[in-house]
């Protein structure tokens, strides 16, 4: 799964990206319902790590059921 993906899904979900910095390949994000922030590699057009991409859905407070399903 691409960034452009997970972002579409933590956006459904009521996630919302923090403003960046000018450099570096990390996004912040902000999960207003558990008041929780995780980072998410952004490798442009490459797929994310299963393992990377559910320790950061884990941080957020966000089921992964709840994930797919978005």
């Amino acid at each position: 799964m691409t960034y452009r993906e997970v972002a579409r899904k933590l956006r459904a979900l009521g996630c919302q990206e923090l403003p960046r910095r000018p450099t570096g390949s990390h996004r912040k994000w902000f999960n207003p319902a558990t008041q929780r922030v995780t980072v998410v590699p952004d490798w442009g057009g490459k797929d994310l790590k299963i393992g990377t991409l559910r320790a950061a859905v884990r941080q957020l407070g966000i089921e992964w059921s709840d994930f797919e399903a978005a």
